[in-house]
């Protein structure tokens, strides 16, 4: 038998790694900007074209490279960032694998300028795919200019599912936060074409100004503590400024940006009851360990970073965290020093009067229960009233259902089971068979006002957990997410009203006020013209603030501001994909429907009535596609008859 294991090409295997490395150009650039950091750079400049697709350019002023160095650094696993597996154990460095410069040229065409300082003449380097193509000397300033052109040109499937401009530019503009955030004592800049922010070098609270402006750097509270184990120092935000969307939760341990839950949680557990559920506060944290007690090598991105005294750790942070907010008065406390409220003491000798209860002589409350249950008329616990006859058992009267309970001759609750049920059977289907041929079945509109023509429901539904409907069908055992059904139906509904025409916009009273961030300011002037056609009007006013003047007639119940600045999330997050992928406009109306139901949908947690769950199951499963919310998630789940049998032998 021959040999079938064969060593890949060094051009396939950069490929592959490329998949893991290189996700989007957001990962083109923090890979180049972390180089030039490493390189000593005290100015980065970043220029992007069409959201990175054409093209990607860092230029610093770094160390440079010389001739060989240019060459070698495009090769796998080659890095002046380590020696040996013991520096692993020390970095102080953001790379040190050798794969990133590998990984981009093999999805790209990459061209590079670079110099020493000690150099007159520099080199230009150009390659194309893994290939080098050329290599000559040139003249350049010192540092490296390096030009990623084309990215995922050799792979279309990648390239095919990036998503729209505006998506990546947003992507792009949210990791060079990131990296502005880390390097403070840098100059870096970033031109997109579209938006221009050029930062200085300056300390840790005014890049967090300068990057996020709106006077940010005013609502928020300094850290500093510094023991054997752990140096924590940055800022948290006040409990009143805690956002419900879009937090800025930085966490940076010796200059790298991670993402760790545990540590996240910790400062959450601060902000109990100081903040409303559905916020969370702002923080920008820097910690400082010894590398040693770290593993940055765990994820190709190195974002996730395992700490050897995380358990430690944890009650540090959070001392640190709760001593802010109480000693700039974040924390409610007791004013010791304010006046009681005046109680009248009792007169001397005497003691305050006990309430009385007037309980008649051998009173036997169980005696009147046994009376009360014999004689009511319904043995249901129902109403006696006509209107409320059938609110379980439509079409059923009290006085049959009395008439089987009932032994009147006695007075004792008859035992022939068979004739208990006779009377209620027949009566009930000749009832139920009047009502429905002459149409005069009735739908309550005050328990989901929202549904209309619903579907009648046959099988009983019991909610569970508050969150959950259970019902039954001739398939098997149905369980359904009451908050997803409702997203759905509403979904429909309103996506139908504003498919028929433009919508009329209905003019507020007062104003809503709308500071954004420039990644919104960039979406909301990417979808204007759309949300004019829907019936919002927008001004502008000065300061980077936007006015919503009208909304349309159908929003008359929801709150403008909340509606407006969860399209403008879904827009620039891509939560949704609906419509032309390249014309975000084109989506719009699929956006504002979704966020107007997730806004109205009855929540987790909101207790049902039966009429109310049979109105939701019945309206749900009248829709084309019921299985799934607009976004994608599962409404219902079904267990069949073979799966609950396999559930219990």
């Amino acid at each position: 038998m021959s040999d079938v294991i064969k060593l890949l090409p060094d051009s396939v295997a950069n490929q592959i790694a490329a998949g893991e490395v290189i996700q989007r150009p957001a990962s083109v650039i923090k890979e180049l900007v972390e180089n030039a950091v490493d390189a000593g750079a005290t100015d980065i400049r970043v220029f992007i074209k069409d959201a990175g697709r054409t093209l990607i350019q860092v230029v610093d002023n770094g160390k440079g490279m010389s001739e060989t160095d240019a060459r070698m650094a495009f090769e796998r696993h080659a890095t002046s960032k380590i020696r040996g597996a013991e520096d692993l154990f020390s970095l102080r460095t953001m790379g040190f694998r050798g794969e990133a410069l590998p990984s981009i040229c093999a999805i790209s065409q990459v061209e590079v300028k670079t110099r020493t300082d000690d150099s007159t003449i520099g080199t230009r380097l150009v390659i194309n795919a893994s290939k080098v193509e050329s290599q000559e000397p040139c003249v350049c300033d010192r540092g490296v200019n390096i030009m990623v052109k084309n990215i995922f040109f050799n792979v279309p499937a990648r390239r095919k599912f990036l998503k729209t401009d505006n998506v990546e530019t947003s992507n792009i503009m949210r990791e060079f936060e990131r990296l502005a955030l880390v390097n403070n004592n840098i100059r870096m800049s970033i031109d997109t074409g579209t938006r221009v922010l050029d930062l200085r070098a300056a300390t840790f609270k005014q890049r967090i100004g300068d990057i996020w402006k709106n006077n940010l750097d005013l609502h928020l509270l300094p850290i500093n503590v510094d023991t054997t184990l752990i140096k924590i120092a940055g800022f948290i935000s006040r409990p009143e400024f805690a956002r419900r969307r879009n937090p800025l939760q930085y966490l940076i341990v010796n200059g790298r940006n991670m993402r760790h839950p545990y540590f996240h949680k910790a400062i959450m557990n601060c902000y109990d009851s100081l903040i409303a559920a559905d916020t969370q506060p702002c923080y920008f944290l820097k910690f400082e360990v010894d590398p040693a007690s770290i593993d940055v090598n765990i994820h190709p991105t190195k974002n996730e970073i395992k700490f050897e005294y995380e358990q430690e750790i944890w009650p540090i942070l959070q001392a640190s965290v709760k001593a802010a907010l109480g000693k700039f008065g974040a924390v409610p406390s007791i004013d010791f020093n304010s006046d009681v409220l005046p109680v009248d003491p009792l007169p001397q000798g005497e003691s305050p009067e006990r309430p009385t209860l007037d309980i008649p002589e051998n009173y036997n409350p169980f005696v009147e229960q046994q009376k009360s249950f014999i004689n009511r008329p319904s043995g249901l616990g129902l109403d006696t009233d006509n209107d409320s006859r059938g609110a379980f058992f439509p079409g059923v009267g009290s006085s049959s259902l009395g008439k089987t309970m009932t032994n009147r001759n006695n007075g004792r609750v008859s035992r022939n089971w068979d004739s208990l049920y006779a009377d209620f059977i027949s009566s009930s289907d000749k009832n139920l068979n009047e009502t429905a041929s002459s149409g005069a079945i009735e739908s309550d509109d005050d328990i989901l006002p929202e549904m209309e023509n619903t579907a009648a429901v046959s099988a009983i539904c019991v909610q569970h957990a508050q969150s959950f409907i259970v019902t039954s069908s001739r398939e098997g055992l149905i369980i359904i997410d009451q908050h997803r059904a409702h997203v759905r139906i509403l979904f429909e509904k309103y996506l139908a009203q504003m498919e028929q025409e433009d919508q009329v916009s209905q003019g507020i009273m007062f104003p809503e006020t709308l500071t954004l961030d420039p990644e919104y300011q960039h979406a909301l002037e990417e979808v204007d013209d759309e949300l004019a056609r829907l019936g919002f009007k927008i001004e502008y006013d000065e300061d980077n603030k936007w006015k919503i003047v009208a909304v349309p007639a159908m929003l008359k119940d929801s709150d403008p501001k909340d509606i407006v600045l969860k399209i403008l999330e879904s827009v620039t997050e891509d939560g949704v994909n609906y419509g032309n992928e390249g014309n975000v406009a084109g989506s719009l109306p699929e956006r504002l429907a979704l966020v107007m139901a997730r806004t109205s949908a009855i929540t987790k947690g909101r207790r049902l009535t039966t009429d109310e769950m049979e109105h939701l199951v019945g309206e749900l499963f009248s829709l084309p596609s019921p299985a799934y919310t607009p976004n994608g998630n599962r409404v219902y789940c079904l267990l069949d008859d073979a799966r609950l049998d396999s559930m219990f032998r």
